[in-house]
């Protein structure tokens, strides 16, 4: 896929499809920002407002090409196996930020 491709996947899974899948199967995550935070954090291997620049956005186009691959693959794969991946990725993302 080309960076452009990317972003417009990253898109459509975070702010569309995996929202919409959460809300129909009762995950324990259903807005579109905490999949977002879920994905960026996976993506920069911590708190991504540590890493990217929060006054920038969006912060998804600040990931170099690698970083945002892993972003599309990542959300891809909650995309298939749903809620017990969601669940894993965002107690590592709340742990990055103190929270349990």
């Amino acid at each position: 896929m080309t960076r452009e491709e990317l972003l417009a996947r990253y898109r459509e899974l975070v702010l569309h499809e995996l929202p919409r899948r959460a809300r129909a199967g009762r995950w324990v995550v259903t807005a579109d920002h905490c999949f977002g935070r879920i994905v960026l954090d996976a993506a920069v291997g911590g708190c991504w407002y540590d890493v990217l620049d929060r006054r920038r956005s969006p912060a998804f186009a600040q990931l170099d090409d690698a970083q945002l691959a892993a972003a599309v693959e990542l959300a891809e794969r909650m995309a298939v196996e749903g809620d017990p991946l969601v669940r894993e990725h965002d107690a590592r993302s709340l742990a990055w930020r103190g929270k349990s």
